[in-house]
């Protein structure tokens, strides 16, 4: 049984994995390149298994256009150190294009399809042995629009897709930074909930009840505080990022425009990170040394 160099090679380029990895595997298979392609994808599978209760709450969000349809995408990773790294961002690139090309209705769904002959779940497990970190599809959106839709990332962290009904590429565009920067949590007033609503009002009447003002006073001073609220979460209600003294609304109102949607990813956003005690790692890995 001959395991040449070339044949490593082979099996390297064509798995990810390390060379010792490879040399062991074709060593195993006898040096059958399919058979040892298997053990090392099963191999991964096996440190992904035990990596998978990590958090990855680093990453990178990607957004794709073609014609007229427009991905985001959230892909994670635990440090920030492998969002950075080439094969991490080859990775995203890849199953951006993949969700823009087939758009599978859910992350379940993605990680079935199949590319090559490999399924994307069997990608997610070569990145993982390659990089030695958890990785996570966490999430993604797909709109399809003959509208205006404006895209923006922000260092890979944030991405944004914003739709409108009339107005221009550079209108959305700027729409699509305004939503970057200020987050609004909803497009206009009336995608507010009620119980949003009420929630607020009662905080701001409990702000207000020391106040010694007539009763007709004290309702203008709630509903005006209510309305800044409305305003403040609102991509709508905001004011505009690039002049203060318009707001969304009027920008839309002048060129005659609606804004339909949005759509705004921040690597990370709701997962619950781990705080590293780099000190107590050090000490507890010294005293196993012992």
């Amino acid at each position: 049984m001959d395991i040449t160099p070339a044949l490593v090679k082979e099996l390297r380029e064509r798995t990810g994995a390390g060379m010792m990895d490879c040399k062991k595997a074709l060593v195993e298979a006898k040096a059958d390149i399919d058979l040892a392609a298997d053990l090392l994808r099963k191999a991964g599978a096996a440190k992904a298994d035990k990596k998978a209760g990590r958090v990855a709450a680093e990453g990178r969000v990607v957004v794709r256009s073609e014609g007229g349809r427009h991905v985001l995408i959230e892909v994670n990773s635990e440090t920030d150190f492998v969002a950075k790294d080439d094969n991490f961002r080859a990775f995203v690139e890849r199953i951006a294009g993949i969700v823009l090309a087939q758009r599978p209705a859910s992350v379940e769904d993605l990680m079935r399809l199949t590319l090559d002959g490999r399924t994307v779940e069997d990608l997610r497990l070569e990145l993982v042995t390659k990089v030695g970190e958890n990785i996570s599809v966490r999430r993604f959106e797909v709109i399809e629009s003959s509208g205006n839709v404006g895209t923006y990332v922000h260092g890979a962290r944030i991405g944004v897709l914003v739709e409108l009904e009339g107005g221009t590429p550079d209108l959305a565009r700027d729409l699509a930074m305004q939503v970057a920067s200020l987050a609004p949590r909803y497009t206009s007033n009336d995608e507010v909930p009620k119980d949003v609503l009420d929630k607020e009002r009662e905080i701001i009447l409990a702000q207000t009840a020391e106040e010694k003002k007539p009763p007709e006073i004290l309702a203008k001073m709630v509903d005006g505080k209510l309305r800044k609220f409305i305003d403040d979460i609102t991509l709508t209600g905001q004011v505009f990022i690039k002049d203060d003294k318009k707001r969304v609304r009027d920008l839309l109102a002048a060129q005659k425009a609606r804004a339909k949607t949005f759509r705004r990813y921040e690597v990370g956003e709701g997962i619950e990170k781990k705080s590293a005690d780099f000190v107590a790692e050090v000490m507890a890995q010294a005293k196993q040394s012992r």
